[in-house]
């Protein structure tokens, strides 16, 4: 049975630091399962992390949609969080539902996500109100990276820590069960979740958080070009698999792979047969 938005509340009552983790696929669920993180985030970082952009902007619901399908399928136990995409729930809270709608029913996600504060309150209000439960978002939104000059920092300064503050307040008001708070300096993230009822979820938002989500690729050093102060590689998985499949080009460029041990037989007289019959002149 799948984890729900009530144990989750549970484990901030419980001062449980809830753990969340990003996944894309069948591989990444399942190990995320096996390894019993109880809360999947079906993230439109995918547009970075498997598309190969440079924003989350190039992401679509359908893209959402087959992504969340595909952890869905193959996990149990995790309660499966899928982002709303850029430009999916910002005309108007009726468009922000239907397509809220489609990500639960076509993508078997069990609660949506969705980024802004006070302006996207009455919109996480229409939602819950028709049964879909809502994860918010605020401080760094990645959809609204081009408004914010870069992946910067927010709420530093006392005007904007106020701003985030009523967000909060506001997304949670709305009906949000949790929210996440991304590149927010700790105490302020702190002082936000304790002014709370709902779950604080950080990503470089500091320890203070109830629970923490980092991307399945980053934590597992798949990548180079970039790593994210607030990430930490426990295992740099993506040297090894460049070690494995260096070996793997040198081993069959010198013909030494396959090997006998990775090939299958057949009987002498049928392989006899076929060559007398294709190839009479050819030596086995």
């Amino acid at each position: 049975m799948r984890l729900t938005i009530r144990d989750v509340r549970t484990m901030k009552n419980k001062g449980k630091p809830i753990v969340m983790l990003t996944a894309y696929d069948a591989t990444s669920a399942r190990i995320a399962e096996m390894c019993d993180v109880p809360m999947i985030l079906v993230g439109d970082t995918l547009g970075m992390v498997v598309q190969g952009h440079d924003s989350t902007i190039p992401v679509t619901l359908e893209h959402m949609i087959y992504h969340s399908a595909i952890v869905v399928r193959v996990t149990q136990k995790p309660l499966i969080v899928g982002d709303l995409p850029f430009m999916t729930y910002s005309i108007s809270p009726e468009q922000a539902l239907e397509n809220a709608g489609r990500l639960m029913q076509e993508g078997g996600v069990s609660c949506v996500k969705l980024e802004g504060g006070v302006h996207m309150a009455s919109t996480v209000k229409r939602i819950v109100e028709s049964g879909i439960p809502v994860m918010g978002h605020i401080g760094l939104t990645p959809q609204s990276v081009n408004q914010f000059g870069g992946f910067r920092v927010q709420g530093k300064q006392l005007e904007s820590a106020r701003q985030l503050i009523r967000d909060a307040q506001a997304i949670q008001d709305a009906g949000a069960f949790s929210i996440v708070l991304e590149l927010v300096p700790s105490r302020l993230a702190k002082l936000i979740t304790n002014i709370l009822d709902i779950p604080t979820i950080g990503i470089g938002a500091g320890v203070h958080c109830d629970g923490q989500v980092q991307v399945f690729h980053d934590i597992l050093a798949l990548f180079d070009d970039f790593v994210p102060r607030h990430t930490k590689r426990y295992l740099n998985v993506g040297d090894m698999m460049r070690t494995a499949i260096t070996e793997y080009r040198v081993e069959v460029e010198n013909r030494e792979f396959p090997t006998t041990a990775n090939s299958f037989t057949m009987e002498d007289d049928v392989i006899a047969t076929l060559q007398k019959e294709f190839a009479p002149n050819a030596s086995d």
